[in-house]
């Protein structure tokens, strides 16, 4: 069997026809299996959804209780046959619950592995290699130019921050599903101990976090209609980019404004956003992450998904490992507004 008999790109997504499913379809489907929580790989309204428990809870959370017809959870490694076809799910180390899924049939494994990082997460489980014929790679920082810094010196420019500026109130920018919670726990890991302040749109998402033994510390809502600017002053606060730009974030103490992203390598981003503090801190892999997981996993062929597809291909070339774009649709240039390619 060749590859793309057993997977291929079609309009609504990576697609099985041996097995009549897809993989994080970008529109309703009759049978969806999903990698992760993200809006855009997790859509509401498939009829049959397969998935972590923990990313069914996170859909479940964002577009209530009939965000599918029937949903399924898959455990990590167990091997689910679909008509004929073994499907596994696998850690990737992206959010909480979030999987590589490999598809198995006449002795021929891809592994698509969604979004995913290699650096240490407390908050989720670490990526596992899973050797494959095939390897689908995301590309969202797919340029040499991207090499992430290591996350808590980052969060000490924060920390340092908090102490030159103590009459400040520090507005940390960070998508609700993944880089808030991991921000957070950064914090504590850190030795920061105040409570930590919320948006409202983070609630849910973090107390699930809790209950899945996930120990953020004291949070506390970022109420303003209950409170004084001088309540937050030399506070942390954390919510998402899209309410720092309106009269919520403007109602705190001389706000500094601080934005957690892998984009933040960018300073012509940072500055259009009017982020005072930028900290690189990403959800995805860098450059060398990406060329290091191909090296170890040494596939016999690399597809590439989205983000900067052409450079990871003619990486790919020139070590000698057949690569190609699938040109898939659908999914948000990480960072790009609140369609959540949060995962930035």
């Amino acid at each position: 069997m060749k590859p793309e008999q057993l997977l291929k790109p079609a309009p609504a997504g990576l697609y099985c026809p041996a097995g009549d499913f897809y993989i994080d379809p970008v529109r309703p489907v009759a049978r969806a299996l999903i990698t992760h929580g993200h809006s855009d790989h997790a859509r509401a309204g498939h009829g049959a959804v397969l998935a972590t428990r923990e990313t069914l809870d996170i859909m479940e959370i964002r577009y209530g209780e009939d965000f599918c017809g029937t949903s399924q959870a898959a455990a990590f490694g167990e091997r689910i046959d679909i008509g004929g076809v073994t499907v596994s799910f696998h850690p990737a180390g992206h959010v909480l619950g979030s999987a590589q899924i490999a598809v198995e049939k006449d002795g021929l494994r891809i592994v698509a592995s969604g979004d995913y990082k290699r650096g240490a997460d407390p908050t989720c489980a670490a990526y596992e290699p899973v050797p494959c014929d095939v390897f689908i790679t995301e590309a969202t920082f797919g340029l040499p130019v991207f090499h992430h810094p290591e996350p808590k010196a980052e969060m000490g420019k924060l920390l340092t921050s908090l102490k030159q500026f103590p009459e400040r109130s520090h507005l940390v920018g960070a998508y609700s599903l993944g880089k808030s919670q991991r921000v957070i726990r950064l914090l504590r890991d850190c030795g920061y101990d105040a409570p930590i302040y919320i948006h409202g749109s983070l609630a849910r998402l973090c107390d699930y976090y809790v209950g899945r033994g996930i120990d953020l510390g004291d949070l506390r809502p970022a109420t303003t209609e209950k409170s004084k600017p001088a309540d937050y002053r030399g506070a942390v606060i954390v919510g998402p980019p899209s309410a720092f730009e309106g009269r919520w974030a403007r109602r705190f103490s001389e706000p500094l404004i601080s934005f957690a992203s892998g984009w933040m390598m960018v300073r012509q981003r940072a500055k259009q956003g009017g982020v005072e503090l930028p900290l690189v801190i990403s959800d995805h892999c860098d450059w060398p992450e990406l060329t290091e997981t191909i090296r170890e996993l040494a596939p016999s062929q690399v597809w590439v998904t989205h983000g900067r597809e052409e450079a990871l291909v003619r990486w790919c070339e020139l070590a000698g490992v057949p690569a190609r774009p699938l040109h898939l649709v659908g999914y948000e240039d990480e960072g790009e507004g609140e369609g959540e390619g949060e995962g930035d």
